[in-house]
């Protein structure tokens, strides 16, 4: 998984980048094996303090956005929203319809 961080008229210290690539980089656990580009950027807005990101993967991109009293809140809810997104995501392209059918193999009509 590549993580980008950006600020936007903010500056991205050592530390937030950190948090960023540690919390946002489980977002990895869905789709383990395969590319993935998350791009976040972090911007304030006085007084509340926004964190939006971008998920390129299995070539669906998904965005998201939060907004917190201070940036790690913000980091926080973004990372709960993309969780929910990706697993929804994932949840689609699995097959449901497992098991025997007369019209898989062949014998229907």
């Amino acid at each position: 998984m590549r993580i980008e961080t950006h600020g936007h008229q903010i500056e991205v210290t050592a530390a937030l980048r950190e948090y960023v690539e540690s919390k946002l980089g489980r977002l990895s656990r869905h789709f383990e094996g395969q590319h993935m580009n998350l791009r976040a950027q972090l911007s304030l807005e006085n007084p509340m303090h926004k964190a939006e990101a971008t998920v390129s993967v299995a070539g669906k991109t998904h965005h998201a956005f939060a907004t917190g009293v201070d940036m790690y809140a913000a980091i926080d809810l973004l990372y709960d929203k993309l969780d929910r997104v990706l697993g929804k995501h994932k949840g689609k392209l699995s097959d449901h319809h497992r098991g025997e059918n007369p019209v898989r193999d062949g014998s229907f009509g």
